[in-house]
């Protein structure tokens, strides 16, 4: 049975960091695709990185390049996303999900989803 928890969301000021971790139960960290998307108020839902389980090697989506940092622990069953440099347009609802098929930025092919966290900026 597969469960994912993020947390770590909260209220953080422009220019800040935040560290977002997702705890994962059903033993797929290492296995399967996992991936960070966020989702702001009234707007659709974004992948901004996704972690490839053989080499663990993460990408970013061109909107968070080189302020957001995915990374998965396979002993402790987690994944992360450190986030950097913060901007208000940031603020959104993140959620982690893991994907059985293939390892792309479109939530279509996530199967398993969080229940989210929020991070504000402002």
């Amino acid at each position: 049975h597969v469960q994912l928890v993020e947390s770590g969301g909260e209220s953080v000021q422009v220019g800040g960091s935040l560290r977002l971790s997702c705890a994962v139960s059903g033993n797929i960290v290492g296995r399967h695709c996992m991936g960070w998307f966020r989702q702001p108020p009234g707007k659709g839902r974004e992948g901004v990185a996704i972690i490839y389980p053989e080499t663990g090697a993460a990408v970013s989506s061109t909107s968070v390049k080189g302020r957001f940092t995915a990374s998965q622990d396979i002993a402790k069953n987690a994944v992360y996303l450190q986030m950097d440099s913060l901007e208000p347009e940031d603020t959104a609802m993140y959620y982690c999900a893991a994907s059985m098929l293939m390892c792309v930025f479109d939530s279509e092919y996530y199967a398993y989803w969080g229940q989210g966290t929020q991070v504000t900026v402002s």
